[in-house]
């Protein structure tokens, strides 16, 4: 079996000059920005995608049970739409970064109007990233997260400098 060899830039010698940002450990985390999921959004993926299912479009089907179950809070965000915080989130952080594979178990519903934030963890420096994505839920006044997806990312990264100010979520 081969083993990827993560992707290496070359820095030019005024780049290197500059004052480095922080780099990436094992066990570091990065974390996404907020984000809500509309029903503008879930239309526009369903046209891109071409999956028209109504569990994603149709508030009356989805609360209805018709799809097998009733979705009590209405359309369901597509779960790839979800999960393409993922990607986002590596490369904007590693710009140039190459998505080579990602595995995905769904664990609750991403429902159209909730707010999610994904997170990636280094697993395997260079290459391999545990990723979670959590929804906000309020309940008796206080914030809660919960897990709707959890998986696995490979991606080469060419560089483990971040590209961004911010320092990565230390490992626990």
């Amino acid at each position: 079996m081969h083993r990827a060899v993560p992707l290496v830039r070359t820095v030019s010698t005024a780049a290197a000059s500059a004052s480095p940002g922080p780099s990436l450990k094992v066990g570091d985390a990065l974390r996404s920005a907020r984000r809500r999921f509309t029903a503008d959004d879930v239309a526009a993926y369903a046209a891109v995608s071409g999956d028209r299912n109504p569990v994603h479009l149709d508030d009356a089907f989805a609360r209805s049970g018709s799809a097998g179950a009733a979705l009590p809070r209405g359309c369901l965000v597509h779960g790839m739409l979800a999960a393409s915080l993922f990607p986002a989130l590596i490369a904007s952080r590693f710009p140039g970064a190459l998505y080579a594979s990602q595995t995905l178990r769904f664990m609750a519903p991403v429902y159209v109007g909730d707010e999610a934030v994904a997170e990636v963890r280094a697993i395997h420096i260079s290459v391999k990233f545990v990723t979670n994505c959590f929804t906000f839920t309020n309940a008796d006044d206080r914030e809660e997260l919960t897990l709707s997806i959890n998986g696995e990312v490979m991606a080469f990264l060419p560089t483990l400098e971040l590209s961004q100010e911010e320092a990565p979520i230390a490992a626990e």
